[in-house]
């Protein structure tokens, strides 16, 4: 027997199909400065968890290129659609660097949602409310941290160097033996030269937190005399890679490094595992990269959803421990149970959680960071 549908009830199902159509795909997009591992990153990694938890949503990233040029470009978009006065605007999440977000809260660009996700009070380090000297508290969640640190042969070097004063003095007893590219051959060699000013001109938080006076030059030049001094006793590596390059070949037994870029070099063999690291006080520079919504994302909610899966402690676990050899964004005890001890150790084993959050510095702000670098062209360089 041929089942006959009533005309009133097929008249219903119409109505109802035409009030609710099949749900269109969303799609969340996702802006990144950084190189091209932060794009792969969100569409391998974090796309593929999001979407799978939020059925009707495709996340699509795509990279603006890296360094604060890469950020300059996001900004220049959501100012200019803030200037169209658009009433939505066509991203969702960005990630930015330190520089930019200051502009853009300055300017109103961002949405303060840090207290609106459970993942903003797993937080605590200074980055997520100071960005070189402007207060973005609320604005930003920190996706990662990249630190610079001491790295160091131990089979040279039995006990390291524990503050600059320390240093200073080891160099002397073992000339040649560290080394650090100066401040053109990559922010290794930068960091370590703010981190110096920080340290030997009293002025280290007025530099990281302002506010600007240009009368401190004094006191940065007389710092930058004793570096001078110091950098007769060291050797000056070709970059970055070239300082870990030559503390693997034995040619130095310590130097500044990025210490994610020193573990990916020991995960890929190109650095002895029997390497270390250490942070001296009273600190070296870091800095993060940070989530942000723009203030007229035309997804927010869901947006707000990424961020906390992202920043959650198991995706901080996988992602940025065992992934991108980096640390995480959020406090490390929130990411400790969910790491295995061998990528806890690789981790915090010689920079303690307590140690990397006192003594893990931000780069100073901009203008006291160019006088820093035109003041040691003028003055070590001359």
């Amino acid at each position: 027997m041929k089942f006959r549908m009533p005309i009133f009830a097929s008249v219903l199902i119409a109505a109802f199909a035409l009030a609710n159509p099949v749900a269109a795909q969303t799609t969340l997009n996702v802006v990144t400065a950084g190189d091209q591992n932060m794009v792969d990153y969100v569409n391998n990694y974090l796309a593929p968890k999001f979407e799978q938890m939020n059925p009707g949503v495709k996340v699509r990233a795509v990279g603006t290129g890296p360094g604060d040029a890469g950020s300059q470009k996001i900004y220049e978009k959501l100012s200019a659609q803030q200037k169209a006065n658009a009433a939505e605007w066509d991203i969702d999440v960005a990630v930015i660097h330190q520089l930019a977000s200051a502009t853009m809260v300055r300017e109103k660009l961002l949405l303060p949602y840090r207290n609106e996700v459970s993942v903003g009070k797993m937080v605590s380090r200074d980055t997520a409310k100071n960005a070189l000297g402007a207060d973005v508290d609320g604005y930003v969640m920190p996706m990662f941290h990249s630190q610079i640190a001491f790295a160091y042969n131990p089979e040279l070097i039995k006990a390291p160097p524990k503050s600059f004063v320390e240093l200073n003095e080891w160099v002397k007893k073992n000339p040649k033996q560290f080394g650090y590219n100066g401040v053109k051959g990559g922010m290794s060699g930068v960091g370590f030269v703010t981190g110096w000013v920080s340290a030997y001109s009293g002025i280290g938080d007025k530099l990281e937190k302002g506010p600007y006076d240009p009368a401190q030059k004094v006191a940065i030049d007389k710092a930058l005399v004793g570096l001078k001094e110091f950098n007769q006793y060291v050797v000056m590596t070709p970059g970055n890679a070239g300082t870990l390059d030559m503390l693997n070949r034995g040619e130095i037994a310590m130097g500044p490094v990025w210490v994610d870029m020193f573990y990916t070099w020991q995960s890929d063999g190109r650095m002895s595992p029997k390497m270390k690291l250490a942070l001296p006080s009273p600190g070296l520079p870091g800095q993060p990269m940070y989530y942000v919504i723009p203030a007229k994302a035309a997804h927010a909610a869901l947006a707000k959803k990424f961020i906390e899966l992202a920043e959650s402690p198991d995706v901080e676990a996988e992602g940025m421990g065992r992934q991108c050899n980096g640390y995480p964004g959020i406090d490390p005890q929130y990411v400790q149970s969910k790491l295995d001890q061998a990528s806890w150790n690789k981790l915090f084993t010689d920079i303690s959680p307590t140690d990397l959050s006192k003594y893990g510095r931000p780069f100073p702000l901009s203008p006291y960071f160019t006088d820093i670098v035109e003041g040691y062209e003028r003055v070590v360089l001359k």
